[in-house]
């Protein structure tokens, strides 16, 4: 009975002497990261992460690949060392050659999207990815490009309605939120066949504004979310959910809401899909997508499937609301981003729609042109690759060590005690910070310009370094979308959204600055605002080409 009485405070008492271990081990035990180059710690708490991971931190990132090498030593929480990577050799270790020693942390995305695709590691994600790919192909894009097509209209006709309602010298719009309603309905419709927003009319919707504001709250989050892997398995879910609800903080409890609402949207999804399934493919063909989306394609497959290969119910909702947070946030940002760039260079925004309205008046029909004609356009891929190198809507992502590891690296590094090596011991446990940004703008293989937004580089031969490099992103030598088993299953996706966007509005549309500030702000997606400290958006002024 004693022990019964008193199994709360040794439950306690066990869990602040775990806690403590970890907090004091850092600060007791030597490593061998000691002797790796790197910035001094700014705090005992935070180390250099309020620097690294701050609302704008860009000036001291550029600050660090200017300064040290590219594998040096960072500070994180209660002494811990961290590791600062954008060596493409080492980057080619982490994300290909030895993924499995570096371990994605998907504890976050669990518990806020459940088991999906961005929530999931080892054999499980394998099972996933291999029922998903296919329904990313270009093969299966190609089918789906009609969609895309008819769900831009829509918004070129909503922007060109708000346009003739104002001065004739165009409108300012916040084109952040127009891209965010386009991006949401395009997966909506080819991703789900579901309608989240119909763009004719501004209504809001739950759903929307929680995948709008996850990643500025995520952001807001950064030292719960890193204890949360030692305490995301404490207890049942009821207890966890219990003091979730009892933490008296905004951001967490926004969090929990954004989960709540993200959950209970695409069980309904499911749902629907699911009964028009079981009534066959009739009934898939009067719904939104026609059949042809993504979800019911997977779930087709799903039934079809061999048993051991199977998604149970959990897994299969689980990548609903991973689909649209992960589509969402990332194309429209880079879409935002693309129209800032060309309304602050208006030449190559001219250039570009000399090229969209030749095609579209020689090879078009009804607006629209073939999927194969659309990712054959010389200068608009210049414009994407371009933006999406220097600006990539991921600007870090972080990795654990399982076990020790050494990391190769590109050139030898030259240690603090004066020594130089090939390769940096890593010990188990290590967080990893990928800072795919300093290598996407690394000058010793872009050159002195490469901080500079200069299309007409695609369309030159890329410089040798680049090439000998070997990069291993799974995109044009950069590493926006990553590589290896865990890169970005829908980047063709994003990539023909964006053109289709492109393509149709630069037609229409002429787009100028406004004159007002814009930031970029860090977050696990960056986000434009008008200032420093402002909301997401990012006001342009729209001019009506034709009538």
């Amino acid at each position: 009975m004693a022990l019964v009485e008193n199994l709360p405070q040794t439950a306690l008492a066990g869990i602040i002497l775990y806690l403590s271990w970890v907090v004091l081990r850092p600060l007791l035990s030597p490593s061998c990261l000691d002797n790796l180059p790197g910035p001094p710690s700014k705090s005992w708490f935070s180390g250099n992460l309020k620097q690294f991971m701050s609302r704008h931190c860009w000036a001291y990132r550029e600050e660090l690949a200017r300064k040290y090498p590219r594998v040096s030593v960072m500070h994180g929480l209660f002494g811990s060392r961290w590791v600062h990577v954008w060596d493409p050799k080492a980057f080619h270790a982490i994300f290909i050659k030895e993924q499995d020693i570096y371990e994605e942390p998907v504890q976050a995305m669990r518990v806020l999207l459940g088991p999906g695709l961005l929530g999931t590691l080892g054999e499980q994600h394998r099972r996933q990815r291999k029922m998903l790919n296919p329904v990313f192909s270009t093969k299966h894009l190609r089918d789906m490009t009609p969609i895309f097509y008819s769900v831009v209209h829509k918004t070129r006709d909503a922007i060109l309605e708000r346009v003739r309602a104002g001065a004739k010298d165009g409108v300012e719009l916040d084109m952040l939120s127009w891209m965010g309603r386009t991006t949401l309905e395009v997966l909506g419709q080819a991703g789900l066949g579901y309608s989240f927003d119909p763009l004719t009319e501004d209504r809001p919707d739950d759903f929307a504004n929680a995948v709008k504001d996850l990643f500025p709250q995520l952001v807001k989050t950064i030292v719960p979310r890193m204890i949360l892997p030692y305490v995301a398995e404490v207890g049942p879910a009821w207890f966890r959910r219990a003091v979730v609800e009892a933490i008296p903080n905004k951001s967490i409890q926004r969090l929990k809401d954004i989960s709540d609402i993200m959950h209970q949207r695409s069980v309904l999804i499911y749902n629907e899909k699911k009964a028009a399934l079981e009534k066959g493919d009739d009934a898939l063909k009067h719904q939104i997508g026609e059949g042809r989306d993504i979800m019911s394609i997977l779930l087709r497959a799903n039934v079809m499937a061999a048993e051991e290969d199977k998604l149970p119910d959990d897994e299969l909702i689980g990548q609903v609301s991973t689909m649209v947070l992960a589509g969402m946030d990332t194309t429209a940002n880079s879409l935002a981003r693309v129209l800032q760039l060309l309304a602050e260079h208006p030449d190559v925004q001219e250039k570009l729609r000399d090229e969209v309205v030749n095609v579209a008046e020689t090879e078009g029909t009804d607006g629209t042109i073939e999927f194969d004609r659309l990712m054959d356009m010389p200068y608009m891929d210049a414009v994407c690759r371009e933006t999406l190198r220097i600006s990539p809507g991921v600007t870090s992502l972080f990795r654990d060590t399982t076990q020790d590891v050494v990391m190769p690296v590109t050139e030898p590094i030259r240690m603090r005690d004066g020594t130089h090596t090939n390769a940096v011991p890593i010990p188990k446990g290590t967080r990893i910070i990928a800072n795919v940004t300093a290598c996407n703008r690394d000058p010793a293989l872009w050159g002195p310009d490469a901080n500079d937004w200069r299309p007409s580089r695609w369309l030159e031969p890329l410089p040798r370094e680049v090439e000998e490099a070997h990069i291993p992103g799974v995109y044009s030598h950069l590493m926006t979308f990553i590589g290896g088993s865990r890169a970005c299953i829908g980047f063709k996706l994003a990539q023909v959204e964006i053109k289709t966007v492109l393509f149709v509005l630069l037609q229409q549309f002429r787009f100028e600055t406004t004159g007002k500030p814009i930031s970029w702000n860090f977050a696990a997606v960056q986000y434009p605002s008008v200032g420093p400290e402002g909301e997401p958006e990012m006001p342009l002024k729209v001019v009506v080409l034709r009538p």
